[in-house]
């Protein structure tokens, strides 16, 4: 029942159960409109170390309402939360926010990219060849010419493969992500409810890329993939982003969120230009949302927080560097 009142897989009851399995404190609200249940809202509350203050994530819910602001500020505070960051599921140019409130600021450090690009499964495979671009369709066609293969493979030690791939890949491109424990969580608690599944690629019988998708509704999302630094010339990512939209396609699923992408104009000085351009071949449509937001219940405090983050992160990136 929960699933049916929310639009995104970071809201379903399997991610919170994940969040909550990784210690997370989760909070689930129902909301009603006479005797119906109209939303459901998963909000997660995150300690700040060494203190007894917390930070409120809501990703991908629905639009914001004074409503909203008015009970997640007394959520806030009763989590003692310096602010809660909203990222709601709605397009630019909705309407998202239905508030002009004193509380609400575009967040200091977005956790979801404000665009994200989207393949139109509903085309036929036909339209989806011919409008990619050129060097994508010659990149997909030479991963068949060298034979890679490409399968669904929710085995353990597929899993376990793409765990050690993962570790090679952030390695390589010195990038923060998530533990490997978090990988295992999200794994145990995805995959019996069928909303996550491992699809992988192989040259030789050798793992070259391995990607974990989401389907949710009628759509497929590509949230987490590794892939090998040996063998690119085969292409191998082509053939699994490919392979999947066709299965996707043929199951009935109408779109294909890839999870990200650069704003206009993409700057090729961005470390995340490479993905941008990858997906881009493909010709999906960009899509814009309307953006994080800060619900600040804390004002003191939320300044000192942002100044604290900023130092953080820029301690980060020169450590990555060094």
């Amino acid at each position: 029942m929960w699933d049916s009142l929310v639009n995104h897989p970071l809201q379903t009851w399997a991610w919170g159960q994940f969040r909550a399995a990784m210690g997370v404190d989760l909070v689930r609200l129902l909301v009603s409109s006479g005797q119906t249940d109209t939303f459901g809202w998963q909000i997660t509350f995150h300690k700040i170390p060494f203190t007894p203050l917390t930070i409120g994530y809501f990703p991908k819910g629905p639009p914001i309402t004074d409503f909203m602001v008015n009970e997640l500020i007394k959520l806030g505070r009763q989590k003692r939360a310096i602010f809660i960051q909203i990222e709601p599921n709605v397009t630019a140019g909705s309407r998202a926010l239905t508030v002009n409130s004193q509380f609400l600021k575009p967040s200091h450090h977005p956790l979801f990219t404000k665009y994200t690009f989207v393949l139109d499964l509903t085309k036929s495979e036909t339209e989806l060849l011919g409008a990619m671009h050129p060097k994508t369709r010659y990149n997909l066609r030479l991963a068949q010419k060298h034979g890679v293969v490409v399968k669904e493979d929710n085995s353990a030690n597929a899993f376990a493969a793409y765990l050690e791939l993962m570790s090679e890949t952030l390695s390589r491109q010195k990038f923060y992500a998530h533990s490997q424990l978090y990988h295992q969580r999200l794994w145990q608690k995805l995959r019996p409810s069928g909303l996550a599944r491992l699809w992988t690629a192989k040259y030789q019988a050798k793992l070259l890329v391995a990607w974990i998708i989401f389907t949710f509704k009628d759509t497929v999302y590509y949230p987490y993939g590794a892939s090998s630094r040996t063998e690119r010339e085969v292409m191998a990512p082509n053939l699994l982003l490919w392979s999947i939209a066709l299965w996707a396609k043929n199951h009935g699923y109408k779109y294909f969120d890839l999870w990200g992408a650069l704003g206009p104009p993409a700057d090729p000085r961005d470390p995340w230009y490479g993905f941008h351009r990858f997906k881009e071949g493909y010709r999906p449509r960009l899509v814009e949302y309307v953006g994080s937001y800060d619900l600040i219940i804390n004002q003191p405090l939320y300044a000192l927080y942002q100044l604290a983050d900023r130092l953080r992160w820029f301690w980060l990136r020169l450590k990555s560097h060094v």
